[in-house]
């Protein structure tokens, strides 16, 4: 029996985006919702897409209201926003009200389509809560608390091993600066104090951890951990 298509909800209000992006996925085997407004995208939540694809400039309600909207209505449901906005306060505040990921127009197909994979391997992962993470070299066992890079073992501080711990367990998903220092340290506000955490883990974890494979900068943003291929 064949498995039925994911869905994807399509949200723009226009209709070359919306054209583009119905052949593109279609053609890897995607179903494709559409709404060209805010109204008749959380009219178009019933119809329970797998994956949502949302541009922020809509003609009816504030993009950013309407992504916390989406995300209160539909916890589980991977977002990716795709805007024509570029500033970083921007996607900082789409990414803080649970978008799983920014991309910015104009955009490639096969970025979209990879940062989609992504979203939805990070949501079977939560779903799953697969003790063992593994991408590239790197292993991460999240019940015996033990890290590999192939065979060797890496030794971590205890607050080097929470930051990983947290992008592994969001892995594939955008964390803002904010998101990481709440998570880590509650009151800090500095992300200064985050970089040099982040530096000192990609000493231990990446191969070269000038150019890093694993633990990704969105620049002015945040961090991402590559999902497993």
């Amino acid at each position: 029996m064949t498995a039925a298509p994911l869905k994807v909800l399509v949200i723009d209000d226009e209709p070359p985006i919306r054209k583009l992006l119905r052949m593109g996925l279609s053609t890897q085997g995607y179903q494709v919702l559409e709404a060209s407004n805010g109204k008749s995208a959380l009219e178009m939540l019933g119809e329970h897409p797998d994956l949502i694809i949302l541009d922020l400039g809509l003609p009816d309600i504030d993009g950013h209201q309407l992504l916390a909207n989406l995300r209160s209505r539909a916890e589980a449901v991977p977002i990716v926003v795709l805007s024509s906005r570029g500033d970083e306060a921007g996607k900082v505040r789409a990414l803080d009200l649970g978008a799983d990921d920014y991309i910015t127009k104009p955009f490639g197909m096969e970025e979209l389509l990879a940062r989609m994979r992504a979203a939805l391997r990070h949501q079977l992962q939560v779903q799953g809560e697969r003790p063992v993470f593994r991408v590239g070299e790197l292993s991460v066992d999240l019940v015996r608390r033990i890290v590999k890079l192939g065979d060797q073992d890496v030794k971590l501080s205890p607050k080097e091993y929470d930051l990983l711990r947290i992008l592994v367990q969001h892995a594939g998903k955008v964390l803002t600066h904010k998101f990481l220092l709440n998570e880590l340290w509650d009151d800090l506000t500095d992300a200064q104090y985050l970089r040099v955490y982040v530096r000192q883990l990609r000493q231990k974890v990446e191969i070269d951890p000038e150019r890093p494979q694993y633990i990704l900068t969105e620049t002015g943003v945040g961090y991402r951990l590559r999902a497993p291929d």
